[in-house]
């Protein structure tokens, strides 16, 4: 079986990068996915795989086996792009301007359609039902993934694992990284607006001066990471938008920031929310100013079931070779995926699109690039393997 499916993904490629590739040309921002989920609706139809919208504009692709069909493994691919204006010079590059899918979406959709035409032709070989999940809105709060459980779409099954893979320039193609229990960060986004009472910038005694207090305040919140020292569980925070609509002698009356806070812990996560308020009331005391704060509460951190983890590996070792299989660092970006790992046993890992290869003839000719850059160019040569990867954990899962 194991070299039967590794066949069937090699001859499935050419159809799976063609769908990428149209995937790639007419990227969508979050929560707009309607092109790209009417080009998935068609590759499933022309399969007879069933599916049904879900999270405004989603797909849930359902294949049902043998037997007890409340058993069910999820197979979860994102699908929105980002507010990237592409800068590779391939024949397929993106036609929707200062929208590119520089994350790889259009590669797990791609890897998900894959797995799901290899499951399509094996509904005879599992027991029970396997979804293709085609998720919006990733790369937005609420995140998609809220939006999916918000419909209960798996109350009525045994979901028995929920597995989604991400793609990673930075690991040879064919290779793939797992890491069980922790392994990305919750995220929060963090708007300050500091109000105080500007004028002339050479007449001050009449001022509260924002700006003293944002620059203090930002200095405060760098030192929430040393107030809970753990290599193991890092906190990070970082302010990456200052904006004060002053000049050279105009004190202005706000000053806004916006920022992130990732942690590992959720107890911390909630004490660090408390603590940045605290933070930001002691130095409005200092300098008479008030500042509004607003919280967007994120996604939760990703927490991957160590059993099945582990069992992935053994399983991917035996397909692809013993060099096929990475040990991950924790990693501090987040994903949505985090709210299926509160809820269901998961599994949520790398999969290599870099340069360099695990077979020589799936080296590329270019470099990858990196996430979330507009020269993210992936080796599109790993839809040779996730698909068959993926299909195969929904099979050893359902045996």
């Amino acid at each position: 079986m194991d070299q039967e499916i590794i066949r069937e993904a090699a001859s499935l490629y050419e159809r799976i990068r063609n769908f990428r590739r149209r995937l790639h040309t007419r990227p969508e921002l979050s929560f707009v996915e309607r092109e790209t989920v009417r080009i998935i609706a068609s590759e499933l139809d022309k399969a007879g795989i069933a599916y049904r919208p879900i999270a405004q504009t989603g797909l849930l692709a359902r294949i049902e086996g043998r037997g007890d069909l409340s058993r069910a493994v999820v197979l979860r691919a994102d699908i929105d792009a980002l507010p990237v204006t592409e800068q590779t010079d391939v024949e397929f590059a993106s036609q929707n301007k200062g929208v590119m899918h520089a994350c790889g979406h259009d590669m797990h959709a791609a890897a998900l359609l894959g797995a799901l035409l290899l499951l399509n032709e094996r509904r005879t070989s599992f027991e029970g039902t396997v979804f293709g999940l085609f998720q919006p809105g990733e790369e937005k709060n609420p995140g998609g993934a809220s939006l999916v459980l918000a419909e209960h779409p798996f109350d009525r099954y045994h979901i028995e694992a929920f597995i989604g893979e991400h793609i990673e320039p930075e690991l040879p193609t064919g290779v793939f990284g797992f890491r069980p229990g922790q392994y990305m960060a919750s995220s929060d986004e963090l708007y300050f607006t500091v109000h105080g009472v500007g004028g002339h910038g050479a007449i001050r005694k009449n001022l509260k001066d924002p700006i003293p207090t944002a620059a203090e305040l930002i200095t405060a919140l760098h030192t929430l990471p040393a107030e809970r020292p753990d290599p193991d569980s890092p906190t990070v925070i970082s302010i990456g938008r200052v904006i004060a609509e002053g000049a050279t002698n105009v004190v202005p009356n706000d000053v806004f920031m916006a920022g992130t806070l990732r942690v590992f812990n959720e107890a911390w996560r909630a004490e660090a929310k408390r603590r940045i308020r605290a933070k930001a009331e002691a130095v409005d005391a200092r300098h008479g100013t008030h500042t509004e704060i607003n919280i967007s509460h994120g996604y939760p951190s990703v927490v991957n079931d160590p059993a099945l983890t582990e069992r992935a590996m053994a399983l991917t070792q035996q397909l692809f070779g013993e060099q096929s299989v990475v040990s991950l660092d924790i990693r501090p970006t987040a994903e949505d995926f985090g709210f299926y790992t509160t809820r269901y046993p998961s599994l949520f890992f790398r999969c290599g699109v870099g340069q360099e290869a695990l077979l020589e003839a799936d080296r590329a000719d270019r470099a990858a690039g990196k996430l979330h850059t507009p020269l993210l160019c992936p080796n599109e040569s790993a839809l040779r393997y996730a698909p068959a990867l993926l299909a195969s954990l929904a099979l050893q899962t359902l045996e």
